[in-house]
């Protein structure tokens, strides 16, 4: 109990805080049937790694605040920095993670219509 208490005090912002996910507009491609376009916005606080997932699409990102580190299956890590941008392949699992400072991330993402945003693995 006491190491617990411990490591919640030194952690303690983090873990009084949850990712947050916001989708700031999603539209059809005009010329592309059946394939939208979703904007969003992330933010994901200091010691904080997002659940494993895919997208049913390619995603782009550009890191607004902060830095993030992005796990990719049988990839290296890659790491993004405030003014970066990066590209996930369609249905390539992966993740993200923060270290000391929390990041701000707007993602566009491009899949099939009627799909979900992400699949948890």
């Amino acid at each position: 109990m006491k190491a617990t208490a411990k490591v919640l005090a030194n952690n303690e912002n983090s873990t009084l805080q949850k990712p947050t996910f916001a989708d700031l507009m999603t539209a059809q491609l005009e010329g592309v049937a059946g394939t939208e376009v979703v904007v969003s916005i992330t933010t994901v606080p200091p010691f904080t790694t997002l659940p494993t997932h895919w997208h049913p699409g390619e995603e782009f990102a550009y890191v607004i605040e902060g830095s993030i580190t992005l796990h990719q299956q049988g990839k290296p890590d890659e790491h993004y920095k405030k003014g970066d941008a990066g590209k996930i392949p369609l249905k390539q699992i992966h993740t993200i993670s923060t270290g000391a400072d929390a990041a701000t991330v707007l993602v566009f993402r491009v899949h099939e219509s009627g799909q979900p945003g992400r699949v948890l693995v």
